[in-house]
């Protein structure tokens, strides 16, 4: 009698313990993305005055050369402006050796209705990101995304890929998480070694996009140690993922034009992310710093080798300085669904005896599950960044 009671006990606990496992697995929150914080009154895009911004953008030429404008206006999808050649610029494609020897007094004047303009299709401008393919990445700058990737401090990494234009896209490569991030991107216009370098450079200041492949990241970055140079070189290095926005802004005060700037990403019209340059933890002045203090040591893994910061311990005119994004990406970590799942899937491969870790099998697990829910970027969605006063980019996510 004695035993029948406790096998009735045993059977009935375990039916409990599987009643109450289902429960945790069914009532598991499935975060979409995660969520931002917005302004109220809605972004407004405009060209800076010209006492306090100089505001360029370049189109290629009928002869196959580059010219450089010195934007007056937009209209919907063009904008109007000066050829710097004008102004006495010589030909080249170098925006800010054009700015340069540029004489810019009868615009100052008031006489800008006096010179030829030219007005082009947005869609026709060139990208304002500088000619390199080799740039400085920014990882959690912004608080509240640091604490979406619950990290404690900012990194950098290198990253790779050519500047994309204003209006271009971005491939879904099937089984790959894709995710998108709003940031400010500056460029100089002399190779930068020390912080006297950055205070005398000419900066121009730009919006970028930063798309991320999440299983990169997710199977090689350590997530107790962001910064360990291993994951963010390759799951932000691809062919269409650093757009960049219409203009090249070069402000007489560039702490409080960047301070002032707002940047906002929308998915199919949806907004998803809503932040001002203010809000970054180190502004791109420490950004600099930090780079310069991290340049001797190949410790960035990319491709299966490591690679510095940049190569030769400077950050040369061909390369950008990004400055983080803020909260609102997709990516979110394991739920709870999530991890009773990869403990039931390393149970049943075997446990201990299974051929892969449990952290491989988790990281597999979470990857379908997240491909499973669809809410990564799609063929057919539309990601637009916005900005008050660099423009905007547009981007069409398409199948590879």
């Amino acid at each position: 009698m004695r035993l029948k009671t406790i096998a009735k006990w045993l059977a009935g606990l375990v039916v409990g313990l599987a009643a109450a496992g289902f429960g945790a697995w069914a009532t598991s929150p499935d975060p979409q993305f995660n969520p931002a914080s917005f302004e109220d009154e809605p972004l407004v895009q405009q060209i800076a005055p010209l006492e306090e911004a100089i505001t360029l953008a370049q189109v290629r030429a009928a002869d196959g050369g580059t010219r450089t404008l010195l934007v007056l206006a937009r209209t919907g999808e063009s904008v109007t402006g000066i050829d710097l050649a004008e102004l006495g610029a010589p030909a080249t494609s170098d925006p800010l050796a054009a700015l340069a020897a540029s004489d810019l007094a009868p615009v100052r004047a008031g006489r800008a209705g006096a010179l030829p303009q030219v007005t082009v299709a947005i869609d026709a401008l060139l990208p304002s990101g500088p000619a390199g393919t080799r740039h400085i990445g920014t990882g959690t700058n912004f608080p509240e995304h640091a604490a979406e990737a619950d990290s404690s401090a900012v990194f950098q990494f290198p990253k790779f890929g050519a500047a994309s234009p204003a209006r271009t896209q971005v491939q879904a490569q099937p089984g790959i998480l894709l995710d998108y991030e709003v940031e400010i991107c500056v460029r100089f216009d002399r190779p930068l070694r020390t912080l006297a370098d950055f205070d005398k450079a000419v900066k121009a200041f730009f919006l970028c996009g930063d798309f991320t492949n999440r299983n990169a990241l997710i199977n090689l970055a350590d997530p107790d140690n962001l910064d360990s140079g291993s994951g963010f070189s390759d799951a932000k290095s691809g062919p269409d993922f650093f757009p960049t926005g219409p203009f090249l802004v070069i402000p007489a005060d560039w702490k409080a034009f960047v301070v002032n700037v707002r940047m906002t990403t929308t998915v199919n019209g949806a907004p998803r992310q809503d932040a001002r340059g203010g809000e970054m933890t180190l502004d791109f002045r420490a950004l600099a710093q930090k780079a310069f203090t991290d340049m001797s040591t190949a410790r960035f893994l990319y491709r299966g080798s490591y690679t510095k910061l940049m190569p030769d311990g400077a950050i040369p005119p061909t390369a950008t300085l990004m400055s983080g994004t803020a909260e609102g990406t997709i990516f979110t970590p394991p739920t709870r669904a999530d991890l009773i799942e990869a403990g039931l899937a390393y149970a049943a491969a075997g446990g201990p005896l299974a051929r892969q870790s449990a952290l491989d099998i988790a990281r597999r697990k979470f990857i379908a599950n997240e491909l499973a829910g669809g809410h990564y970027l799609q063929p057919g969605d539309v990601v637009r960044h916005d900005s008050n006063a660099l423009g905007d980019i547009v981007i069409a996510v398409v199948r590879r």
